[in-house]
């Protein structure tokens, strides 16, 4: 199994993403996916390895742990973010509420129920790319929904959707593959609808910090 040199790895994110250094978290956070890469994808492509961690700096921010999707809108985001749930009425009526909100913005989609079921609220966004809908915390095999935040299953979820094309469909063997390498259109793999300049700028960052001991 082939390892990869952790100190000239965090020496080069250092210099290039993390100026200021690293805390125990976001150091706890790139070893869990460095210990799950060279556990079960060392023989692939190391693209996917820098564009997994660009995915992961760019959806869960520069803490690199699973995050919860705060659902606590103003009446004026909830138009912006939800426009065809919410009317005005609504949103005023609504807001500040991030349990009703999730319930009624989430309600009869992604496998959930009506507003009344309280899936909204209960498969709402977790992980380090967060996850969302009762059919999607399905697809991933996640009974019980807090899990997508622990720090081994949220990596899991990460590589799984990636490399298999989970979250759309899409994954990192249609981007990275022999000299064919879309750091900008990999964005699809996640969020195709973003454009992918920023997270290919810091998935770069990740390849070049990226070599392995002897």
């Amino acid at each position: 199994m082939s390892k990869i040199n952790r100190d000239f790895f965090f020496d080069h994110l250092h210099d290039r993403l993390y100026p200021n250094g690293l805390n125990q978290q976001q150091v706890d956070g790139h070893e869990a996916i460095l210990d799950e890469w060279e556990a079960r994808y060392s023989a692939s492509d190391d693209r996917w390895l820098a564009y997994i961690m660009g995915t992961a700096h760019r959806e869960a921010g520069a803490g690199m742990q699973p995050i919860e999707e705060n659902m606590n809108y103003s009446a004026q985001r909830l138009r912006q973010v939800f426009p065809a749930k919410f009317t005005v009425a609504q949103a005023e009526d609504y807001a500040h509420q991030p349990e009703r909100i999730a319930n009624r913005a989430y309600a009869n989609k992604i496998g959930n129920g009506n507003e009344e079921s309280g899936d909204g609220w209960r498969y709402r966004g977790r992980g380090l790319v967060q996850i969302t809908g009762k059919a999607n915390y399905a697809k991933f095999g996640i009974a019980t929904p807090t899990d997508a935040l622990k720090p081994a299953k949220a990596v899991d979820i990460l590589f799984d959707g990636m490399i298999n094309g989970k979250f759309t469909g899409k994954k990192l063997s249609d981007y990275f593959k022999g000299t064919t390498a879309n750091w900008v259109g990999a964005r699809g793999i996640v969020n195709p609808g973003e454009p992918g300049d920023r997270v290919a700028v810091d998935a770069k960052a990740y390849y070049a910090a990226i070599s392995y001991t002897v």
